[in-house]
């Protein structure tokens, strides 16, 4: 049986980001990306505010998506956080559970710190750089940067403003990737994930900074067939 990837995308992005993944369904695994509103093809729809709201309506998405079928959660980043909200959401009304939960590019929740962008858009771009660890070239652009930067804002703010709902261990498995020279997610505060789950807790690096996800999405994706 095919498990479905509900796929959540970093801060300020959609879900379109995880178009690579798309064109790799296979017997073991495909990809759904789960979209965030305020962006794409929901631009018009407002930001969610806080992360109980966002991890609402994002369990509301996995369950729709989902069905009856098995899933897995992934999320990058901002991502991994509402992905973790989302399964902590669906385990405290009833499920469905997924399979597997697959965090990357995150510190655990308990490690959080997010600082919130300028008001100013080019300090925020250049905020925007230093978080991703490499130039967002689409930011030079001052009319992409004045569309593109309120939906980063709104998923950065939630961060900053973030406290996990709960710290119980997930009743599930859960593994935390991340890129090897990841800036933003050390690796003692990454590997704490471990203390979220009561059930199985591995790891897996890549070459490469916090955005490693995005050169090498073959490996990523075979690294969670392997866990299936």
């Amino acid at each position: 049986m095919t498990t479905t990837l509900m796929c959540l995308p970093y801060a300020g992005a959609g879900a379109g980001v995880y178009r690579p993944w798309r064109r790799r369904e296979s017997e073991v695994l495909r990809a759904v990306p789960v979209q965030v509103p305020g962006r794409e093809e929901e631009f018009n729809r407002p930001f969610y505010r806080t992360m109980a709201e966002a991890a609402a309506g994002t369990a509301e998405r996995f369950r729709a998506a989902a069905g009856k079928e098995p899933f897995v959660v992934f999320g990058h980043s901002f991502g991994a956080i509402l992905a973790y909200e989302a399964v902590q959401h669906l385990v405290a009304t009833g499920g469905p559970l997924p399979v597997h939960l697959v965090v990357s590019g995150s510190t655990s929740p308990r490690h959080r710190q997010a600082e919130r962008l300028d008001p100013d858009d080019e300090v925020a771009a250049a905020q925007a750089a230093a978080i991703a660890g490499r130039e967002i070239e689409i930011f030079a652009d001052p009319m992409a940067r004045s569309l593109l930067l309120p939906a980063m804002r709104a998923d950065v703010d939630m961060l900053a403003d973030y406290t996990p709902a709960t710290l119980t261990p997930l009743p599930l498995p859960l593994t935390a990737l991340r890129g090897d020279a990841d800036h933003l997610a050390p690796t003692d505060e990454w590997l704490d994930w471990s203390a979220f789950t009561s059930a199985a807790f591995r790891t897996a690096e890549f070459p490469g900074g916090h955005m490693y996800l995005t050169d090498h999405w073959d490996e990523v994706w075979r690294t969670i067939e392997e866990l299936l």
